[in-house]
């Protein structure tokens, strides 16, 4: 009797589950968290307390088109991984190409010629020109609340709904063989001595490295540092990239405030070791890799899941293998983490994206309107 008791019970529950689904028999959101979702539909925005719905929601979307800062090689080894987590979603990442690219494609935004991407790259030094074209979805409180698995920090604080899957950091770039060890640099105030005057150096004439420095040191010492490295005549270039590259051939000693992680790209082409770098502090940090959902996404929920994957460990941890240094301060163990522990910094935060093309104005006069050489 009792066990007939028992297998009527169990068909009881499996019947309910089948009729009414597995929400019926799970937990009730938490008051917090739907506090937290009248908060933010009372602002208009979207908030998912259930990353259980998100995932079923992205289920029947199936379809994710993206576009990215990133190399192709990482763009394949994400995306193939991603797949493996999420078998019934067809994903396509476009590799974002360049300034005007990027800028080609705002303008394809606005004007609503852009619909087939769900995931867009926000170029910062257009920051604010993204922001009415975004889904608005409080990507923040989601990660905050547990609804997606982001570092919070990694969010934009003031607008909820842009992630920075990186951090950048700025170093000085040297060739061993021009450059002795007890020469080099150990302080940003160190290349305003005498020994580095008259073209011993480079400095990008569209200085975000320096503007970096304001958060730590004010606008006016900013300025003035400048002014002092304009005085020790250094090799005025534009694209530390690009400029890395003479500096590994001999042609140019050393450069001021490229990323680093453009130093380790151009790192795997030397053979012969000469290309280093020193960290100076406080060490300029800034936001790197900015993603949004459009508002015209056609598959929202996979592309709350793309961010979600974008922020994990594992992802992080590919980004690191494919382009050294382009994970996020925020996610522990990763290289740039690493790099920056114990270390004085000067982080350009997301309350701070609107003052930074101010800032390197400001910078590039007290520099005197320098031009690049060829």
């Amino acid at each position: 009797m009792k066990s007939n008791f028992f297998r009527t019970v169990t068909v009881i529950v499996v019947l309910w589950s089948w009729l009414f689904g597995s929400s019926a028999l799970a937990a009730s959101p938490s008051p917090a968290l739907v506090k937290a979702k009248k908060e933010a539909e009372a602002k208009g925005f979207i908030f998912e307390t259930s990353r259980d719905e998100i995932v079923a929601k992205a289920k029947k979307e199936g379809k994710l088109r993206v576009t990215a800062s990133i190399e192709p090689s990482t763009a394949r080894a994400t995306t193939a991984a991603l797949r493996k987590k999420y078998p019934f979603m067809d994903i396509d990442v476009q590799e974002s190409k360049g300034t005007e690219g990027v800028q080609r494609l705002l303008l394809e935004i606005k004007s609503g010629a852009a619909k087939e991407w769900d995931v867009i790259h926000v170029l910062a030094d257009f920051y604010g020109e993204y922001t009415p074209y975004l889904w608005k979805v409080d990507l923040l409180g989601m990660a905050k609340h547990g609804a997606l698995q982001i570092p919070p920090a990694m969010i934009d604080a003031r607008n909820g709904n842009v992630l920075a899957v990186s951090t950048q950091m700025q170093v000085t770039a040297y060739n061993a063989g021009l450059v002795p060890a007890d020469l080099l640099p150990k302080t940003w105030e160190d290349l305003l001595r005498p020994e580095f005057k008259g073209r011993k150096f480079a400095v990008d004439i569209r200085p975000k490295d320096i503007a970096g420095l304001v958060p730590a040191w004010g606008l006016e010492k900013t300025l003035n540092f400048a002014r002092k490295i304009a005085a020790q005549q250094p090799i005025w270039v534009r694209g530390s990239l690009r400029t890395l590259v003479p500096v590994m051939t001999g042609e140019i000693p050393m450069i001021m405030g490229p990323n680093i992680a453009s130093v380790r790209e151009i790192q795997k082409k030397d053979r012969t070791g000469v290309l280093q770098y020193v960290i100076l502090e406080p060490v300029p940090v800034r936001l790197g890799h900015l993603q949004a959902i459009l508002a015209t996404s056609q598959h929202p929920h996979a592309a709350l899941l793309w961010l979600e994957w974008l922020a994990s460990p594992e992802a992080q941890r590919l980004n690191d293998e494919h382009e050294p240094f382009s994970s996020s301060a925020h996610v522990p163990g990763g290289m740039v983490e690493q790099a920056l522990r114990g270390k004085k910094l000067s982080v350009v935060g997301w309350e701070q994206q609107q003052d930074i093309e101010q800032w390197t104005k400001k910078i590039v006069e007290a520099y005197g309107f320098p031009r690049a050489e060829k």
